[in-house]
């Protein structure tokens, strides 16, 4: 049986752990696109820094993969000394990884609900969904989150279903309300989403990437969404910091 795309991903990001060079073989070197700005452009470099990473003894869990079409996305815990969680987006081509974009903030929580930033269901189902669950969390990240619209939260999220993993809200419908409304110096909101950059799906799971600023500083926003009856009923998250331009080591982009 061919190896599916995620799980040649599984064993690439499981590699940052074990150093094994042959699963960093699904990365096609001649064409390899690096968004991390923090990493060096290239294949070659992405073996070398598993290769150092795995000289650290780290921890790595995939816990959750999904495909979508050429692409392939997944939500992974670290321990490299300090824990972090990741989410990660491959883009394949003829069988091989050739673009790689990510987002990792240090895990914090259990959230007031007791949930954290990655327990939940980890598979897939509603398969044949995956399309109008995609449109659903689109129109959703952009009317509520980018828009404003705060009055049309109830159009989208199951308030009585709706469990949330971000760890600095209390887990609720109520808390992530409150939180969208809170407003800094100038009416500039605290959670500030201004565009959508690509929306991944598979089944009832739906992954945004969105750009903006968490507490007026220049962020990337990765959500997971879970859908369930029409609704939004679950919702992971991790915030980056965007470094600035002169610190990049490749010129890619974030995005």
């Amino acid at each position: 049986m061919a190896t599916s795309n995620k799980d040649k991903i599984r064993a690439l990001l499981k590699s940052i752990e074990t150093g094994d060079p042959d699963a960093v073989a699904v990365v096609n070197e001649a064409k390899y696109v690096q968004h991390n700005p923090q990493t060096r452009e290239g294949s070659e470099g992405l073996a070398a820094l598993f290769k150092r990473l795995s000289a650290t003894n780290p921890r790595v869990n995939v816990v959750r993969a999904f495909e979508d079409g050429d692409f392939v996305f997944g939500h992974t815990e670290y321990d490299f000394a300090t824990r972090r969680i990741g989410f990660e987006v491959f883009r394949f081509e003829d069988g091989q990884a050739v673009e790689h974009w990510d987002n990792i903030q240090p895990r914090q929580g259990p959230n007031a609900a007791g949930r954290s930033m990655v327990d939940g269901p980890t598979e897939a189902t509603d398969l044949d969904l995956t399309e109008s669950n995609r449109a659903f969390v689109r129109n959703f990240v952009e009317n509520v989150l980018v828009g404003g619209r705060i009055n049309q939260l109830a159009e989208f999220v199951d308030a009585n279903a709706f469990a949330d993993h971000n760890p600095r809200l209390a887990g609720d419908a109520a808390a992530l309300r409150d939180a969208l409304e809170v407003t800094q110096g100038g009416g500039n909101r605290r959670i500030d989403y201004q565009r959508v950059h690509r929306v991944l799906a598979e089944g009832d799971f739906v992954l945004c990437v969105s750009e903006g600023n968490a507490d007026g500083v220049h962020s990337a926003f990765y959500d997971l969404f879970r859908v369930a009856g029409g609704k939004l009923v679950e919702h992971w998250d991790t915030t980056e910091k965007i470094a600035p331009k002169s610190e990049w080591k490749n010129d890619n982009g974030k995005f």
